[in-house]
């Protein structure tokens, strides 16, 4: 066990004493779960140009990575499945190794200025559709490939943590000269001889610029 955290909480009858001062769910919080893509879930995928797809591998060990285009760059192909293209990145393929050993995958929606947010698990599906791919393309550039999902469940998550956040009050952000500098993170963490922070910053601007798809 970690000896780092004190009074863990550590089986369901412990965390039914937590929740017992807690609270439970409200009704509505209780009831808002459905297994299909409704007129309300249809019309907020195809408004969110942002989703954070959950998944692990057999061993349980977690990934989360986003995923982001235009706003209805994810496909509702019917009330259980959707399409989420694969556009280029850093060839990791974290996620897609986590599907081929662990198919079970959470989805979180976000539509810039709005707090609320769209939570979908479900069964994820590695695919390479060759009439889907087609009606994901970009400048004429095909995916070679993308993740198919077989909804389980569906329901909206209140905006208590966006509100929290801040995230999207621009009076909230950090000045461009104090956000933490990526380039250098690379570099810290990557340890390879001769690479520059500056070197990564051109690197990464030519990548946002040229290779998006």
């Amino acid at each position: 066990m970690n000896k780092r955290f004190q009074d863990v909480i550590s089986s369901p009858e412990q965390f039914e004493k937590l929740r017992s001062v807690y609270g439970y769910p409200g009704e509505r919080a209780a009831r808002k779960v459905i297994s299909h893509l409704d007129q309300h879930c249809r019309e907020f995928i195809s408004k969110s140009p942002f989703v954070s797809m959950a998944t692990s591998n057999a061993d349980g060990q977690c990934d989360v990575s986003p995923r982001g285009d235009q706003p209805g760059f994810v496909l509702v192909l019917d009330d259980h499945h959707l399409f989420i293209p694969e556009r280029p990145g850093n060839r990791r393929f974290d996620s897609i190794q986590n599907i081929l050993s662990n198919p079970q995958v959470g989805l979180l929606f976000l539509i810039p200025g709005l707090g609320e947010t769209l939570r979908i698990n479900g069964k994820a599906y590695v695919c390479r559709d060759q009439e889907l791919l087609e009606k994901t393309a970009v400048n004429g550039r095909l995916p070679l490939f993308g993740v198919g999902v077989e909804v389980e469940e569906c329901y909206a998550h209140c905006a208590k943590a966006i509100i929290r956040s801040g995230l999207w009050r621009s009076d909230s952000w950090l000045a461009e000269d104090l956000l933490p500098s990526m380039p250098q993170m690379y570099v810290d963490h990557c340890k390879i001889p001769a690479m520059t922070a500056e070197q990564v910053a051109s690197e990464l601007q030519e990548s946002y610029k040229n290779r998006l798809y």
